[in-house]
């Protein structure tokens, strides 16, 4: 027992005196125990020394005389009250190779870890999370689904990676003539329907030249030196690069103006239906604007992904009336395929919610009482959520009918759409379609196809895969998917890389009515793309806040996941 010393704790207790209650703890649960449940009593430990190969010291490793026998010596360090518990090993015990049963008793940790649990249970459902094995707790994730058909992804594809059992050879060395064939039927509109299945993909020109007419796409402004997509955080690959443009305002100037002639073209194609859709890639946001009868709207529909309060504050004053589809004017969160929006209730608060906070203030008779936030406290509030939702998915802001027009003006006249300063300063706005329009140039997907080995069950197989790199939109997805059907014989698996800030492109906006999709059709049939894939595009949007992720095909039947 501890002496009473002034200043000393009785409540303290050395190290073997915490060892020896912890035994009286164990021996008591084994006494309430009936005398055929109690455990066997332990071999009582050997001491420390028979256990422990103490070294003696090097005065005592030889004698006085050199003559002597060596005197172990006592290692002061080793302290039998105090030495650590040891589990005994005795030999009638079970060997190290098989498993005991678990024990009916606790040890020390144990018991300090259920009055852990009853005190924090928290730590119960911690502790079972982290022995279940690894699941993605991701809100886009959607569950596969399988169909004949993929659903319609409005994001922007920046690489696909297509592997099968079947060389894609094919793929590779187009010659002359098919390549300049494919050009004419991508410039044409040339419909090109192929079988089911080819024998041999390798001496199949049409899906030679198909495939080559399914890699080009049109961009405006074309620099050879400069990687025109994406924009969103290009400035490190940009970085270096020769922007004689960057410190000339006359030449910013000129390429300002022969941009907004491109853009002005490309809306004059969309209004009559003529060009299906298009994006504006800038440093800040994107935009996609799409045709009447497309996303489940009878009329044209933008959708500005992300946006700042700044950004709808300048459309506001310009008369541009826009929503905010994912987020509802009373605060509340709006669900797209099923998925919640994050802070939905944190970013919007509407003048009715501040009225109705204060009303049982006066129910009560305190009104005046108590003191009330002043009108501009709370338009700080406000701003201060509005603020919190910039350069997330949910700021995506959806213009339509008429407004897309002054929408038009608007992005023309924007200063902020160019950076003044970085390596993108003076550089305007990335315009991808997939088809002609005034000003474009036509530019290239790039494609290779690899042979590796892959280990199998008993052996190494052939794994071969295609690769396609560039601003991939979604008739292309469609195009190519189409073209691996036949020339894989339906079996094949992709994944597909997405450019982030698009992703909210998929979500579905409020529809006015139910479209026919017959006429449909035939408004948008003469929009350059082929009648299969403008049926896939013209789906309703049923992705919400996520994008294909990963595609397979097995026997024609698409299974996808998000």
């Amino acid at each position: 027992m501890a002496l009473s010393v002034p200043g000393y704790s009785p409540s303290f207790k050395k190290p073997p005196e915490t060892l020896r209650l912890r035994r009286k703890r164990v021996r008591s649960l084994g006494a309430a125990l009936p005398p055929g449940e109690r455990p066997e009593p332990e071999p009582r430990r050997a001491p420390l020394a028979d256990r422990l190969s103490l070294r003696p010291f090097p005065a005592a490793a030889s004698g006085s005389d050199g003559g002597g026998p060596a005197t172990a010596g006592r290692n002061p360090f080793a302290c039998l009250d105090n030495r650590p518990p040891i589990a005994a090993e005795p030999h009638d015990g079970p060997s190290r190779d098989q498993q005991e049963p678990p024990s009916r008793f606790l040890d020390s940790n144990q018991e300090n870890d259920l009055l852990w649990e009853e005190k924090f249970p928290e730590r119960t459902a911690v502790n079972e999370l982290l022995q279940t094995p690894h699941v993605s707790f991701s809100e886009s994730d959607i569950a596969s689904s399988e169909s004949t058909e993929l659903p319609v992804d409005w994001s922007i594809k920046t690489r696909l990676l297509f592997t099968s059992s079947q060389p894609f050879t094919w793929a590779d060395h187009l010659k002359a003539q098919e390549e300049a064939q494919g050009v004419v039927q991508h410039c044409r509109s040339t419909e090109v329907t192929l079988p089911q299945s080819i024998q041999d993909p390798k001496l199949c020109t049409e899906l030679r030249c198909a495939f080559q007419q399914s890699l080009i796409y049109w961009l405006h402004p074309a620099f050879p030196w400069l990687s025109m997509f994406p924009r969103i955080g290009a400035d490190r690959k940009m970085a270096g690069k020769t922007s004689p443009w960057s410190n000339d305002e006359t030449l910013q100037h000129i390429l300002m103006n022969d941009w907004s002639v491109s853009f002005t073209s490309l809306y004059n194609l969309l209004k009559t239906k003529l060009c299906p859709y298009f994006y504006i890639c800038t440093y800040q946001f994107t935009v996609l604007f799409r045709a009447a009868g497309l996303g489940g709207n009878d009329v044209i529909t933008a959708l500005i992904s992300p946006t700042t309060r700044g950004i709808r504050e300048a459309m506001k004053n310009e008369g541009i009336e826009f929503s905010l589809p994912l987020i509802k004017a009373n605060g509340h969160e709006k669900k797209a395929s099923g998925t919640s929006l994050g802070h939905g209730e944190e970013q919007a608060i509407s003048d009715e919610d501040e009225e109705e906070s204060f009303s049982w203030l006066e129910e009560m008779g305190v009104q005046d009482k108590i003191k009330k936030p002043d009108i501009l406290s709370i338009k700080l509030r406000k701003e201060k959520h509005e603020v919190q939702m910039d350069h997330r998915p949910e700021s995506v802001v959806l213009v339509k009918g008429t407004n897309t027009f002054t929408l038009l003006n608007f992005l023309i006249n924007c200063k902020s759409l160019i950076a003044t300063s970085g390596p993108q300063a003076g550089l305007p706005p990335t315009l991808l379609s997939p088809i002609a329009f005034r000003g474009a140039t036509m530019q290239m997907l790039k494609a290779r196809s690899i042979n590796v080995k892959a280990q199998g069950l008993s052996e190494y197989k052939d794994q071969f895969s295609l690769e396609i790199t560039g601003p991939i939109m979604p008739h292309c997805l469609h195009s190519m998917t189409t073209l691996l059907k036949s020339s894989q014989s339906g079996s094949f698996s992709a994944g597909l890389y997405t450019h982030e800030p698009t992703v909210v492109f998929n979500i579905c906006p409020p529809m006015d009515k139910v479209l026919d999709k017959e006429t449909v059709h035939e408004e948008l049939a003469n929009c350059g793309l082929h009648p299969k894939t403008l049926h896939q595009i013209s789906q309703t949007p049923v992705l919400g806040k996520s994008s294909l992720r990963n595609v397979e095909m097995s026997g024609y039947i698409y299974n996808w996941r998000s």
